[in-house]
């Protein structure tokens, strides 16, 4: 593991910009090491920020394994968070919002990710081809697998299951609306927006602590980011719109009934007052308005699961503007 830095944020952080508050300070700690961050960094942005890429190892072979995404997406860098009851294994450092003493460790490696015995799996690939366990853990005799059994079931999975007694409260609740919006992009503000004005009663959903979707992309100055503060503003003033933060809608079902996991905000969940962890909703609506965005899907190439590689596709239509950018220079300079 790269050896902590908590000074400014880590050594590659960038002085200014991005939705973070640097006046702010949050310290953690990744398998006992201190790390630190600043309010509205993700657990993923704070590992990069420290210049920390190697986060996991893969399922099978226990190859080397870094952040490869920037939502749910995130297929690598999953992490065991909290203690005793309230560990929860395999988590998405891309959805994590970094909080003050969070704790945070890392799976499927021992005794590290970065020093990994079980990788030695990766030089045995051609033995381990797929599915070679269902002849080879057959014998020699009929009672064979339950020799094996044992250390397969060592070996399976990446975090380890929950057994301590979970000290916080769990609620659940039950929703009628007109109108449900789920994703609060560019596109599900302007549909709150217009179902509110219309006089409907609208509930909008968004996984991320923060609203606005793709549109937190843009620097903060921009044009779109403007017009982001200028649909809240006029959402909260229409007093039709509920809006859920921090909440996963996971299943439509029969009725346009929807279920949502909403989490508490740092901090928030407190069970000697009643302030439940999680809350359970069951939402009913007459009309759904799905504005989830999309997901970019990444070219598979040699050596794209390695850490420090990201997501191609961005990467490549960067080179792509770049190299259109250019000729169109050099198109003009010669029409001049």
């Amino acid at each position: 593991m790269t050896k902590p830095q908590t000074a400014q944020g880590g050594k590659q952080r960038l002085p200014s910009g991005g939705r973070i508050d640097r006046s702010q300070a949050l310290t953690f700690t990744l398998d006992g090491s201190p790390y630190q961050g600043f309010a509205g960094d993700t657990l993923a942005s704070t590992l990069l920020a420290h210049n920390v890429h190697l986060v996991g190892r893969s399922f099978k072979y226990h190859r080397p394994r870094g952040i490869l995404s920037s939502g749910v997406e995130e297929p690598n860098a999953l992490f065991t968070l909290g203690d005793g009851g309230t560990r929860e294994p395999n988590i998405a450092a891309t959805t994590t919002e970094l909080e003050q003493g969070l704790r945070a460790r890392t799976q499927n490696a021992w005794p590290s990710v970065s020093l990994d015995f079980m990788a030695i799996n990766s030089l045995l690939s051609p033995v381990f081809v797929a599915g070679f366990y269902y002849k080879t853990f057959m014998g020699p005799t009929r009672k064979a697998w339950m020799f094996y059994e044992h250390f397969i079931r060592k070996a399976a999975g990446l975090g380890a299951s929950v057994a301590d007694f979970d000290i916080h409260r769990y609620d659940y609740h039950n929703d009628f609306v007109d109108v449900l919006v789920i994703g609060s992009g560019a596109a599900g503000l302007a549909a709150a927006l217009q179902a509110a004005r219309a006089g409907a009663d609208v509930m909008l959903v968004e996984q991320d602590f923060e609203l606005g979707g793709a549109l937190l992309n843009c620097p903060a100055s921009s044009a779109q980011a403007q017009w982001l503060a200028h649909m809240l503003q006029e959402i909260k003033a229409t007093g039709r719109v509920r809006l859920l933060t921090r909440s996963t809608a996971f299943g439509i079902y029969d009725g346009n009934t929807v279920g949502v996991i909403e989490r508490s905000a740092p901090g928030v969940a407190d069970p000697a007052h009643g302030l439940p962890r999680q809350r359970m909703r069951t939402v009913r609506a007459n009309a759904i308005v799905m504005a989830c965005g999309a997901i970019e899907r990444p070219l598979v190439f040699g050596g794209n699961d390695k850490p420090a590689v990201s997501s191609w596709p961005a990467a490549l239509s960067n080179v792509l503007w770049y190299l259109a950018a250019m000729t169109n220079r050099r198109s003009c300079s010669a029409a001049r």
